[in-house]
Order: C-alpha cells, then structure tokens, then sequence
C-alpha cells in the first residue's frame, strides 16, 4: 500500500444506471448536509476527504459506557444516573442490539422512493414500561464549561439523533420523541493524574424533529444521478482549501 494518501475508494460509489439500493450511512448524510460537493465527490466519484486522526479515548468511553448500561441490560434494571434524571426506562434487551451497534451493518432501512438503503450504528436503546423505545448516544470531552447542546456546531449531534429515531420508527418500533445524550465531561482539576481520568457525566434529553429526512434522502438521490458536481461552498474548509491551492499552483515557479 502506498504511504501518500490517495483518496481513491473502490466501494460504495453511486451507479446511476444501476437500479440496486444505494447504501447510505447515517455519516454520509450529515456529510451531504455539510457540503453536497464533497458529498458528490466522495459517493460519485470516489474520493473522499482527508481522514481525521481517530478518538482513541471517545472510543474507549463509548465501549466503557456500553458494558456498564449491559450489565443493566441483563439484569433489567435501571441505571443510578437515569434514576438520578427521573428517567423511567432500561436499558433494552433486544435479540439485535449487537448488530444495531455495529456500525458496518446498523438499523437499517430501504427508502423505497429514493431507493437508498439507510443505516446506521447506535450506542444504545433504553425502553420505557409502556414499550416506548428511547434513542440514546453517548459523547465525550474534556470543557470547563458545563456540557450542553447549544453550540452551532452540535446540529450534527441532533440530527445523528434523529436519523436514528428515524430508523427506528421505519423499522415498526414506537419511538419517543425524546432521546437522551449521555454526555461525558473529562475532569481537568484533580490534583493529580495519577494514571486515571475522571469524568463528570451528564444525561441531555433532546426532542427530536426527523421531518426532514424524507426530503434530504430525495435530494440526496437528485444530485447523486446528476452528472454535474455542485459548486464549492465558501462556508467548506476542504472546499476553500482546493480552491486555494489551485490559485496557489498557477504561481509555482517549477
């Protein structure tokens, strides 16, 4: 394999001819909803952005928290912190919550009018004595400040939820509106490191509004068929960097 990144994929790109299902990740979708450029790029022609470097330790509290609520699961019983927010719920105990979680297969489900197949990878499901199923995800970082969801930048995490209730709903499962952020803040004022990191963590209900996906997935299945690649977005840092270096390559002396 070549060190230099290429960029190049040779999976999951759109054939407009072909009359299969797409599918389509719930990170593609949020990707769309970013920059339907660099979304075209990727899903059409198959290069996609830079990767970022991964979240070793989100990973970590991600799968820490998933084996702390199991034990729970199993027991069916309710967790002190969903106690501590007067949250009437367990965690559920379902035959498919594994394959839920896996973010390669997911809840998933096929948008007959766009033809696009949608998953996507939770981190848990919490249902109410009514049978209500609550969508729940996990966050982590390290802030001074309290943990919310008021940051502009959030709207990713918001509609992650949503997609999510979305899915559910699909898929014949009762959905509350509500779906609960399980929010881990790292701890930056103990004395000592002491070869440990302390969290403080927080549980945010957020009413979700899924309204928009049908329209989104419609308007994704229009650009993928186009052969047109959109215009560059000025609010895009990746779209402004290519444009930058090509303004920048036109004045290279060699």
């Amino acid at each position: 394999m070549s060190k230099y990144y290429t960029g190049k994929r040779s999976y999951s790109i759109f054939d407009p001819t072909s009359t299969q299902p797409f599918k389509l990740s719930r990170s593609r979708i949020e990707l769309f909803m970013n920059c339907p450029r660099c979304f075209y790029i990727d899903r059409r022609l198959g290069v996609d952005r830079p990767p970022g470097f991964p979240f070793s330790l989100n990973s970590a509290v991600d799968s820490l928290l998933k084996k702390e609520f199991d034990i729970h699961r199993a027991a069916n019983t309710t967790h002190p912190l969903m106690k501590m927010c007067g949250i009437d719920a367990v965690p559920l105990a379902h035959e498919d919550i594994n394959m839920w979680r896996n973010t390669m297969k997911g809840i998933q489900f096929l948008h007959t009018p766009s033809n696009l197949l949608v998953f996507g990878g939770i981190d848990d499901v919490w249902v109410t004595p009514k049978g209500e199923y609550l969508i729940v995800d996990y966050k982590a970082t390290s802030k001074e400040a309290e943990v919310t969801l008021d940051a502009d930048w959030q709207i990713g995490y918001k509609r992650q939820m949503e997609i999510y209730q979305w899915l559910f709903r699909q898929n014949g499962h009762k959905v509350s509106d509500t779906g609960y952020f399980v929010y881990c803040n790292g701890t930056t004022d103990r004395k000592a490191f002491d070869g440990k990191l302390e969290f403080d963590i927080k549980i945010i209900p957020y009413v979700g509004d899924s309204s928009w996906v049908e329209k989104t997935l419609l308007d994704i299945k229009k650009l993928l068929s186009a052969n047109k690649i959109p215009d560059a977005s000025s609010e895009c840092d990746y779209c402004l960097y290519i444009e930058s270096v090509r303004k920048a390559d036109g004045k290279l002396p060699f």
